[in-house]
């Protein structure tokens, strides 16, 4: 047996000097020694050193470090993407100056002048910008508003609502009052009706084209507006009143009767129906062009022996060539050749030149 002492005598480590970086080979002279040896060692103490771990806690360790690095990689490239975001220019957000509600979803909108058009349910409204209050709501359809235009024609305001049934409106608004110009592709019977698919005004408001669709066909259809005139009439209206309503002439500047959805809205506005305004112009209607069909014939051949004043048709092998074209070339050659054709050719006598030796001439 082993004495307690022993066993603890052979568990006591004792320091020990290393040697700081690599190990070298002395020189073999002692004057070629280092003097400052003691500075190359460092004192280590045997208690304090880490054992190596045994499997499979070795393992783990290596996945718990691999596992750490990778984090720490996320996090140096997500904090160098935040610094990259922090040091540029960032865009400057303009918040809304007023928020205006709205009683439904709307459908569409348009913003022309200092208003806004909202398309919705049986017609659209008309908002202020600077106020967003409601001046007015057009509510004369049956059907709700899809899309909506607004152009700017200077102190008036063209609107162009189109329908759900695809029916395009031109309508007139003009200080305190909206006025109707002509529904472009409404007609009585529905099996015939059309549907825009598209329109544009051209800048300053003196034509407009509307896309129509009907009966398996598609065709664009070019009014001139005359603008000139609308705005005479809306400052005269006595001049644009309807003859059949010319009775009702002291009610053309009253408001419609007030309802619960329009309480808000200003009652400066009203549509004058009695207000006839001119229709625009029909100048131009523009088909697409026919689809090329095929032929009947089986061969270019008898294409070319269709046409009249044809030359022909080589190929390279088997060439068609008509008899016109022979005796148009050889009328040309005749034409062109004529006097040579025409003279008899006499054999002239070979000429040769003498030959005299050079000679010297003295003075």
């Amino acid at each position: 047996m082993s004495s307690p002492v022993g066993s603890r005598a052979q568990k006591i480590r004792l320091p020990m000097f290393t040697q700081k970086g690599l190990l070298e080979v002395p020189s073999p002279t002692e004057k070629d020694w280092s003097k400052d040896d003691d500075k190359d060692f460092v004192f280590r103490d045997p208690d304090r050193e880490r054992d190596s771990l045994p499997q499979p806690y070795r393992m783990i360790n290596k996945l718990v470090n691999l596992l750490f690095d990778r984090a720490w990689e996320v996090i140096e490239e997500r904090d160098t993407l935040r610094q990259a975001e922090l040091s540029r220019t960032q865009p400057t957000t303009y918040p809304p100056v007023m928020e205006s509600k709205l009683n439904q979803m709307p459908n569409c909108m348009a913003i022309c002048q200092d208003y806004v058009f909202i398309g919705g349910a049986k017609g659209f409204s008309i908002y202020n910008l600077y106020n967003a209050k409601r001046i007015y709501v057009w509510d004369k359809l049956k059907v709700d508003v899809t899309s909506i235009w607004a152009t700017d024609m200077g102190s008036e305001i063209l609107v162009v609502p189109v329908d759900e049934m695809g029916i395009v409106r031109l309508l007139y608004f003009y200080k305190d009052g909206l006025f109707l110009i002509k529904a472009i592709n409404e007609v009585e019977d529905t099996t015939k009706q059309t549907t825009c698919v598209k329109m544009e005004i051209s800048q300053g408001g003196d034509f407009a084209a509307f896309l129509l669709q009907g009966a398996g066909d598609i065709w664009l259809d070019v009014y001139k507006l005359p603008k000139e005139s609308w705005l005479k009439e809306v400052e005269h209206p006595q001049l644009a009143l309807n003859p059949k309503k010319k009775g009702r002439q002291p009610q053309l500047n009253t408001p419609e009767p007030m309802t619960s959805d329009n309480l808000e809205t200003d009652t400066n506005i009203c549509f004058k129906g009695d207000i006839k305004l001119s229709l625009p112009v029909h100048i131009m209607k523009i088909k697409p062009p026919q689809p090329v069909t095929g032929t009947t014939f089986k061969s270019p051949l008898e294409v070319f022996a269709k046409i009249e004043d044809c030359y022909g048709l080589g190929s390279g092998q088997n060439h068609f060539i008509k008899d016109s074209q022979w005796e148009q070339h050889a009328a040309i050659f005749k034409a062109t050749y004529k006097k040579y054709l025409d003279r008899e050719w006499e054999e002239e006598p070979l000429r040769l030149a003498p030959l005299t030796p050079p000679c010297d001439c003295e003075n």
